[in-house]
């Protein structure tokens, strides 16, 4: 079940002192290389808001009125079907921004948005970000670069979830956390259970029986949350 959206909180400007800000707006993959000028008209959007584990964040079809930049903790996007199965289509860390769709096309989110854990953001209301863009076409840029990246992204869970079975997604997902850890023979699930089924397209049970034949096969080793590779190939051809 989707959790009731809490009492709208209060939207101060950020917290965090001006410099902070500036040092953290210039080491996102959305803001680098902007000079130090639109850096700060930037900063002088950002509203903070919080959201505990599990709040819902926007509910899809909720009034897209801005975008979201993760300062702290960690955001699931995801839809809902009629049966109330969840399909997580992302999950943002630090640094991530995400629902800038509707700051262009002014329609209502597309999916929903919910913390994972306590989360703080920085929230960029619609008109003001687009009127800041109309004065800085090198900011226009970069926001291309961030849906060209998103892009990619939702075109690969596209291709995981049409060309590849269970045991295909969950070998890419591990792989990818080793890769991301420098290829560490073992990785930690970055998601509980239900979590990682709903990421990998699948459900629970069907998640735990494929974690199990692949500990069975001798491909990998589960301790908890924690997962040894123990033959790379096997899982690469797992997931080609």
């Amino acid at each position: 079940m989707v959790p009731l959206c809490h009492p709208v909180k209060p939207m101060p400007q950020s917290r965090t002192p001006f410099s902070d800000l500036l040092n953290f707006l210039a080491d996102t993959p959305l803001f680098e290389g902007l000079p130090s000028e639109q850096l700060a008209a930037i900063a002088q959007l950002a509203r903070t808001r919080t959201y505990d584990k599990g709040e819902i964040i926007f509910h899809q079809g909720d009034e897209g009125n801005g975008f979201f930049l993760v300062q702290a903790g960690r955001v699931k996007v995801f839809q809902l079907s009629a049966s109330g199965r969840e399909q997580i289509l992302h999950v943002f860390g630090a640094g991530d921004h995400f629902a800038e769709v509707p700051v262009f096309d002014g329609k209502p989110f597309p999916a929903s948005a919910a913390a994972l854990e306590p989360t703080e953001t920085l929230f960029f209301p619609r008109e003001l970000f687009l009127a800041l863009l109309e004065q800085h076409p090198s900011l226009t840029i970069n926001m291309l670069k961030g849906f060209a990246r998103h892009l990619r992204r939702f075109s690969q869970l596209v291709d995981n979830l049409s060309l590849k079975e269970v045991p295909g997604r969950l070998a890419a997902y591990v792989l990818r956390l080793s890769e991301q850890a420098d290829q560490a023979d073992q990785v930690e699930l970055d998601l509980n259970k239900g979590q990682l089924a709903a990421r990998l397209g699948t459900v629970p049970e069907t998640l735990s029986r494929v974690l199990y034949r692949l500990s069975q096969q001798g491909i990998v080793e589960v301790e908890g949350s924690k997962v040894t590779l123990l033959d790379r190939e096997k899982l690469r051809k797992l997931m080609e």
